[in-house]
Parts: C-alpha cells; sequence; structure tokens
C-alpha cells in the first residue's frame, strides 16, 4: 500500500517524530539533522546558531499578530532559546497568484516592524507565484543565524530540576482557532506572538548556569516540549495543574471544545528547565520583563515516571500527558 503524508507529519507530534527518526534522518543521515530550535556550527574560532521554519498559519491575520510576525518572532525565538544572539534573517515567500498587493505589503511591513523590535535585520531573501488554486495566499520561510556569545543553553537535566513557563498557555492556538472559526465568547483574546530574545538575555545575564533547557513551546504546545525531554531518559516530566497559568477565556474554548491547552500552540513563551536553588529567581527576574509577567513554576523533573510528562490534579490524581499522535488544531504557525 503507497504511504501517504497526513497533517499530523507537521504537528509536532508522534507521526511527526517517527518521519524525522526514520524517513528523514534516515535517507540524509544521522548526523546531518540536530533535532534541536537550531543547529550549532563552528566556523573558524566562532560558534554560531542556524535555524529555519516555514508558516502556513490561516487566517493569515489574527488578534495579536499576523503570518508576517510570526515568521520573524518564531524564528528569533529558536535562536533565543539556545543561549544566540539573533541577528539576521532570510525570508523567501510562496505567494498564489491573485493575491492582493495590499495584503502583501501588509504582511512586508509587519515583518519590519517586527524585525526592528527585536533587533534583527532580513538580509536576503526569494519571492515565487504559484498558480491559483496551488497555494493558500502565501507562505513564509525564514532562516536565522544568531551568535553564540556566552554559554549554550544545553546541560544534563536532573531530577529536583523546576519546571517554568514564561507566562499563560495556549494563547496563540486558541486565538488562531476563535479567529478561524468567529467565535464571538473570545473576544478580547490574542495571540502571544513575540520575540523572546530580549527577556532570555535578561534571564540567562544575571543565571548564566543554572538553566539547563529551553524551548518555546509552539506546535504541539508544553506537553509535547515535555515529552521531547524525557524520552528515553531516566527521569520525568511532573506538572502541577493548579499552577499553569492558562487565561479564563482559553480555558472556556478548551472546555466548550474538548481541547487540551497543554497541547496548544504558543508563540511567545518558553518553558525552561532550571536548577532548583535558582527556580524562584529566574522567575522573578523573568518577571521583570513584559514577555515575562505571567512567569510561573509549573512543575519539576522526577523519578516517578521515567520518560514520561503526567499532570498532577488538584484533588491528589494523575494523568499521563503523551505525545499525541495528530494535531489538535492544523495550520495554526
Amino acid at each position: 500500500m503507497t504511504r501517504k503524508i497526513l497533517s499530523g507529519h507537521g504537528s509536532g507530534g508522534k507521526l511527526m517524530n517517527d518521519m524525522i527518526e526514520t524517513l528523514i534522518k534516515g535517507t540524509l543521515g544521522p548526523d546531518s539533522i540536530q533535532l534541536d530550535d537550531s543547529a550549532l556550527l563552528t566556523i573558524g574560532a566562532e560558534t554560531i546558531a542556524f535555524t529555519t521554519d516555514t508558516f502556513t498559519i490561516t487566517p493569515l491575520f489574527f488578534p495579536g499578530g499576523d503570518i508576517g510576525s510570526l515568521a520573524v518572532n518564531g524564528t528569533v525565538n529558536d535562536l533565543a532559546v539556545m543561549g544566540a544572539e539573533p541577528m539576521y534573517l532570510s525570508c523567501g515567500v510562496i505567494i498564489e497568484e491573485g493575491l492582493d498587493m495590499e495584503v502583501f505589503e501588509k504582511i512586508l511591513k509587519s515583518m519590519k516592524a517586527a524585525a526592528d523590535r527585536a533587533g534583527v535585520k532580513i538580509v536576503t531573501g526569494d519571492t515565487k507565484v504559484v498558480q491559483k488554486g496551488n497555494a493558500d495566499k502565501i507562505f513564509i520561510n525564514t532562516s536565522g543565524v544568531g551568535r553564540i556569545t556566552g554559554r549554550v543553553q544545553r546541560a544534563p537535566v536532573r531530577e529536583g530540576d523546576k519546571i517554568l513557563i514564561s507566562g499563560c498557555i495556549g494563547d496563540h492556538g486558541i486565538a488562531v482557532m476563535a479567529e478561524r472559526n468567529s467565535l464571538t465568547f473570545t473576544k478580547g483574546l490574542q495571540s502571544d506572538c513575540m520575540a523572546l530574545n530580549s527577556m532570555i538575555a535578561h534571564v540567562t545575564e544575571a543565571y548564566p548556569g543554572s538553566i539547563r533547557f529551553m524551548r518555546d513551546p509552539t506546535r504541539g504546545g508544553v506537553a509535547s516540549v515535555l515529552n521531547e525531554i524525557v524520552k528515553g531518559q531516566p527521569f520525568s516530566a511532573k506538572l502541577y495543574e493548579n499552577d499553569c497559568p492558562l487565561r479564563e477565556e482559553v480555558k472556556g474554548v478548551c472546555e466548550i471544545l474538548g481541547i487540551d491547552p497543554l497541547y496548544a500552540a504558543n508563540e511567545g513563551k518558553v518553558v525552561m528547565i532550571v536548577s532548583a536553588e535558582d527556580a524562584e529567581g529566574i522567575r522573578d527576574r523573568m518577571r521583570e520583563t513584559p514577555e515575562g509577567k505571567d512567569a510561573a513554576i509549573i512543575g519539576e523533573i522526577t523519578g516517578e515516571y521515567p520518560g514520561k510528562a503526567y499532570m498532577e490534579t488538584p484533588v491528589g490524581g494523575e494523568r499521563i500527558l503523551p505525545l499525541l499522535l495528530d494535531e489538535q488544531l492544523p495550520r495554526i504557525c
């Protein structure tokens, strides 16, 4: 039987991870793909971070952002969570014939504004136009280069380490889904689309050796990130339900539609695994910035269920947070 690519192969879940491990790495070679937010490359005496991402979101414009700002911020964040200083971006666009020129101009202006806020430059790019019906308005690919000036923010995770998040969970995914489906009861809910490099630099400056791991929980959300961290490891990731910051609007939509916010995409949050002794200080340091004002300690690394992510509920129960096979909300980034 002929195998087909499914939407879940781009979801950040089990299907995508399996395809990367077997087909992509099996074909390109095990050393060709660094499975992290950015690849670390040594050029002469310098180490740089290099990343690339493609954005196919619908609708193009949503509360709190658009495909242009999303492309810039998402790429900046993939560099920043490695401990890199983002510097340069590329921009490749695939445009469907018939797109209004004013829409394209608006997206470009949004990209420029986002790049200026993040302190990066868009220095090269490419434009392709396909016939009407062969794309969905516009797709954007951005690649980014950042300079490693200090410590790469990757270190062995240990039992007892704390899990932090820089703000409320699921804002982006639920805001986009609500806009897509014209849900009127979510008025005021906005995507968290923003660059995090300034906040991350503010934290690493004060706590250069206390962060074990950072990742922005985009596709697949917080639960998928934690699954990736503990996969095949002798430890587990435990969340405390009462400590996970969640807006009432997000909670309401998720309850009505049967969506788990822990798997909803975020585009302006970072998950950190940090040493227990510095966890409160790092949280408070985040809260000194606009991007991290709602930062919280939401869990810890334990040895109870090795290789698993799970949540402790307010009544004392526990539930496993598996890596989803497919995605809850397609075309979210």
